[in-house]
């Protein structure tokens, strides 16, 4: 009989202490900068919009990068090499990583994703379209210290963190995060996506699609508080705004309130006046030279990259530091 390849995940990483949806919105709606973590997005149905948004013809990110992971594939496989202890940090449907699975051919997949449901489902999918490969999915949020099981003997940790994620994160979130990834893939490296700066128009109609899929995922937080925290909400009460910064080159998206509302959060009342904006999500844009630098700053030697013709989207192979370079990085 064939051992099992799906272990169960454990409802957190090891030594994850993130902080609580609650906590955090009632700071988003005490006091400015009125701001809440993109992560609350994901529950089980906003990730299943998400993966709608995924597919809408004004959404560029997800074919340009699946297109330049297919035509690439066998380049990729050449410079971070096969057999590897694959991690995906926010592996969401795990859809992309298939487009590289039979060139790489690791020896082990590990996908982490903040939405326990949604990749326990995913974790299945992909062990039933690939009935050799062990995958190891856990759940939690990999911002947070990120302890994995000990690497196989012999392979080389590789991580992966496509759809251009470490955009959500400020300068200094993702100079921290890729410090991290760099000292946990020590030996190895990471393959990246990041969207590229471009015409203000073309990121416009990415986030301000014309089906409201993006509205929608936007709002879906504000019914997840409603679901989860006993919160009373009216989604309807808030437009999505979503915009680009070009001074600080990326897209901001937030909920604004349509009326002056009162909100009740575990037995306290908030007063939103008319205007105010719960800023949700911001989406930085980086070129090439931008990102490998940040990339150098983290420790990490920058490689190969891949792009598409029209310079939308970009996927980067970053060399980790070895053992003696991740004691100095420190």
């Amino acid at each position: 009989m064939r051992s099992p390849r799906l272990a169960v995940p454990p409802l957190d990483l090891p030594g994850e202490a993130e902080p609580s949806f609650q906590a955090d919105l009632r700071r988003a709606l005490a006091a400015p900068p009125h701001a809440i973590s993109p992560k609350y997005f994901y529950d089980a149905e906003g990730s299943r919009l998400f993966d709608r948004i995924c597919g809408l013809p004004e959404y560029y990110p997800t074919r340009t990068e699946c297109a330049i992971l297919q035509r690439h594939a066998a380049d990729i496989a050449a410079q971070v090499g096969t057999g590897s202890d694959l991690v995906e940090f926010g592996a969401g449907s795990c859809s992309k990583v298939r487009l590289l699975l039979p060139r790489l051919q690791p020896r082990r997949y590990l996908p982490i994703d903040i939405s326990a449901q949604h990749l326990q489902l995913a974790a299945a999918e992909l062990v039933s379209a690939y009935p050799g490969l062990v995958v190891v999915p856990l759940a939690g949020d990999y911002l947070g210290p990120v302890r994995l099981p000990p690497a196989l003997p012999g392979a080389r940790r590789v991580g992966f963190f496509p759809g251009s994620t470490i955009g959500n994160l400020a300068p200094q979130e993702a100079l921290q995060f890729l410090r991290g990834a760099a000292r946990l893939l020590r030996g190895g490296g990471l393959l990246l996506g990041a969207d590229l700066v471009k015409d203000p128009a073309v990121l416009h109609a990415a986030y301000n699609d014309s089906q409201g899929v993006t509205a929608a995922f936007n709002r879906n937080l504000l019914a997840r508080a409603n679901r989860e925290l006993g919160t009373d909400f009216d989604p309807g009460g808030f437009w999505h705004g979503a915009f680009y910064n070009a001074a600080l080159q990326r897209i901001e998206m937030h909920l604004v309130s349509r009326r002056s509302q009162r909100v009740r959060l575990a037995g306290d009342a908030f007063d939103i006046p008319e205007g105010l904006a719960l800023h949700t999500e911001n989406s930085y844009k980086y070129t090439v030279a931008g990102l490998q630098s940040l990339a150098g700053q983290a420790g990490f030697r920058p490689a190969a990259v891949w792009t598409d013709e029209q310079a939308l989207f970009s996927v980067h192979w970053l060399q980790a530091p070895d053992e003696m370079d991740g004691r100095k990085d420190g």
